[in-house]
């Protein structure tokens, strides 16, 4: 039997628990903790006071690219990707971070964020096994999501050639 440190479980159950905080399925504690299933079934129900979302994760990298999905996803994953490169933290601290500073960044604009905790970790994931890259847009220079695959050269984000019916839904505005 191997032993375990009493300080290591307390890092891994205090990650659990910020991460449950988040939002987070019991599939990325399981990936992202060492705790057993057992144990992390037990924290979710007892931190979120019911039992954990059942059903597969979203596995599409399409709904990264559609209009406003890309948005959100391009504006967490540029956080995510400054904070990894000006911190000394790890992937799942920068994650949480960088997850929390977008929930704030689009709330200060009375908007409602798109992206999940689970759906931002499964963007880094897509990014990390080369499913996904940021392109930068021709015409104003910023980082957006896109396929690895698709040609870049002539790319134009969503928010300088926004779709013919962007806003006009119910809600209106450009993010929302």
């Amino acid at each position: 039997m191997v032993a375990r440190s009493l300080l290591d479980d307390s890092r891994q159950l205090q990650r659990a628990i910020a991460l449950i905080g988040l939002g987070a399925r019991l599939q990325l504690l399981q990936s992202e903790t060492s705790l057993p299933y057992e144990r992390l079934l037990k924290l979710y129900k007892e931190v979120a006071g019911r039992s954990p979302s059942k059903g597969q994760l979203p596995f599409s990298t399409d709904w990264f690219i559609g209009w406003q999905p890309n948005i959100h996803a391009s504006l967490f994953f540029n956080i995510y990707e400054y904070l990894q490169k000006a911190s000394a933290i790890d992937e799942v601290e920068a994650l949480m971070k960088a997850y929390q500073l977008y929930v704030a960044e689009v709330s200060t604009n009375g908007v409602e964020p798109l992206l999940s905790i689970t759906r931002a970790w499964r963007l880094v994931k897509f990014v990390d096994s080369g499913m996904l890259c940021l392109t930068a847009c021709k015409r104003c220079g910023g980082n957006f999501i896109n396929h690895s695959y698709e040609l870049s050269a002539n790319y134009v984000c969503g928010l300088c050639e926004p779709p013919a019916r962007a806003g006009k839904g119910r809600r209106g505005g450009l993010i929302h």
